[in-house]
């Protein structure tokens, strides 16, 4: 059998490995799940241990499948992770996701501070809670005793890293999603860890994404059931992978994913700087940054429907195909029905862990499809005002590339087009990370040119219906104009709940 590469990316929801040939056919899949911890509201932790066997599992799967060790295996992760590790080794913490905002207060501060922009712009990072800049902050004024203990603080990549190789290393695409890294200089940045009370020695060593190593420890790969000598690829991360994998590489085209949470991102040859609306620059590879902004509120939307309005607690797929039909059998637009999507507070373009969801314009003639089809324009809504936002930086965005699970879904795919007026590409139906993860491994080795040579020749354009763009025109200013209308509002139940609870 010829020899294949593994793209690997460990999620937030699941760990996926894609098996790709050198012609880029995918060969082999497979996928493992997991959920998070029950936690106090505004925590979100997983066991990071749980995610290892994932990682080990996929791993060993797709082995299986083709009775072949892979030739190399190629890193995907998702961005902001941290878990705080002791002298031993040994994690003090649960893995803290992109998800917590126990550290808002403290974004909040940093963000009215006369050093807020300075550190935005340096780093390359939004300030938020979901930075570890802000989370390590965190531990440092309510978890003295952790935070004294701490010998590292990493990310769930280099956890699993460590455990291949013993040493602590990070990528440059995963530091730069940290707040801690200077984008310029490709080191920690100095301000930032003066801000959180850290040095460089209780960081990782930097290393470009396409860094290799073959040397795994011998009982991890007899573990893995792999080759001591198998190459692996640190790789970079989830967001700046998917503009990889789904060939959104190029000037005018943005690469638009909807998972748990969503975004929306180009390749550039610079860092694109809105301090405003902190759109984020992220290293993929020398000389390349990926610039974007993202919201909190995807497909966990569509989960909420089905789960908590729906009342549908364990949904199959026929239930969404179900609810899907629903969707399109309702008018564009929904009679007025206007869902702000902000269930899990909102990053881009308010950076507000207080906002909150609305149904707006309810009336009597509105119907449960008029709801569900407005909590899936309201994701759209909301994407397609960071598109603007980003388009007023960089130019226009003529095409936008996507991927996510939202992708197999015709309607949810032909709403987007509809509400944004763009042009929608579906690349390849695999996940658009893991696919990138071996894309930039085999270019790193020779294998292809670039990207460009593994273009497939069955893309799917979906175009926008146009009296469907007209509808969602009338609407769209109106729901831009919500949460500006609204946030004082939001602002004063959130404090009123918090003295409740």
């Amino acid at each position: 059998m010829e020899q294949y590469i593994i793209g690997l990316d460990i999620g937030t929801g699941s760990t996926k490995a894609v098996a790709i040939n050198y012609s880029g056919e995918v060969i082999a899949s497979s996928q493992f799940h997991y959920s998070g911890l029950d936690a106090p509201q505004g925590y979100s932790e997983q066991d990071p241990e749980i995610i290892w066997k994932a990682f080990r599992n996929c791993l060993i799967d797709v082995t299986n499948i083709l009775k072949q060790v892979p030739f190399a295996v190629s890193f995907s992760s998702c961005m902001h992770s941290l878990i705080i590790i002791d002298k031993n080794n040994l994690p003090l913490t649960n893995l803290i996701t992109w998800a917590d905002t126990r550290s808002e207060k403290i974004a909040e501060e940093i963000r009215q501070s006369a050093m807020a922009e300075t550190i935005y712009r340096q780093s390359g990072t939004p300030i938020h809670s979901m930075s570890p800049l802000c989370k390590i902050i965190w531990f440092c004024r309510n978890e003295p005793k952790i935070f004294t203990e701490a010998f590292k603080f990493i990310s769930i990549k280099e956890f699993i890293w460590y455990r291949l190789f013993g040493v602590y290393e990070i990528d440059q695409s995963i530091a730069s999603a940290t707040g801690l890294f200077n984008i310029e200089t490709s080191l920690w940045n100095q301000p930032s860890l003066q801000l959180c009370g850290i040095n460089v020695e209780k960081l990782s060593a930097i290393v470009p994404t396409n860094f290799m190593r073959t040397n795994v420890i011998p009982e991890r790969a007899k573990e893995l059931k792999i080759a001591v000598v198998t190459t692996f690829c640190i790789g970079a991360s989830d967001g700046c992978l998917a503009n990889i994998g789904s060939l959104a590489v190029e000037k005018g085209v943005a690469a638009l994913t909807i998972g748990t949470s969503a975004a929306v991102r180009i390749a550039h040859s610079s860092p694109v700087f809105n301090f405003g609306a902190m759109i984020f620059n992220y290293v993929l590879e020398g000389g390349t940054f990926i610039c974007g902004t993202p919201v909190n509120n995807g497909g966990n939307v569509l989960e909420w429907m089905m789960k908590n309005f729906l009342e549908n607690i364990n949904p199959v797929e026929k239930d969404y195909l179900q609810f899907f039909n629903k969707v399109a059998n309702t008018e564009a637009g929904c009679k007025g029905l206007i869902f702000l999507p902000y269930l899990y507070g909102e990053r881009a373009p308010v950076w507000d862990e207080k906002a909150s969801a609305v149904f707006f314009g309810i009336k009597s003639f509105h119907t449960q499809s008029h709801f569900s089809r407005a909590a899936i324009e309201g994701v759209c809504y909301a994407l397609k005002n960071i598109i603007e936002i980003i388009e007023a930086s960089t130019g226009a965005i003529t095409q936008l590339n996507v991927s996510g699970g939202f992708i197999h879904s015709d309607v949810w795919v032909q709403i987007l087009a509809d509400l944004t007026g763009k042009k929608i590409c579906i690349i390849q139906a695999e996940d658009a990370s893991s696919y990138g993860a071996a894309m930039l491994c085999m270019k790193a080795m020779n294998i292809i040119e670039n990207y460009q040579s593994l273009k497939p020749a069955d893309e799917v354009i979906i175009k926008p219906i146009e009296e469907n763009v007209v509808a969602h025109d009338k609407y769209y200013p109106v729901f831009k104009k919500l949460y500006g209308d609204l946030k004082d509002s939001m602002h004063t139940v959130n404090e009123i709940k918090n003295r409740a609870d």
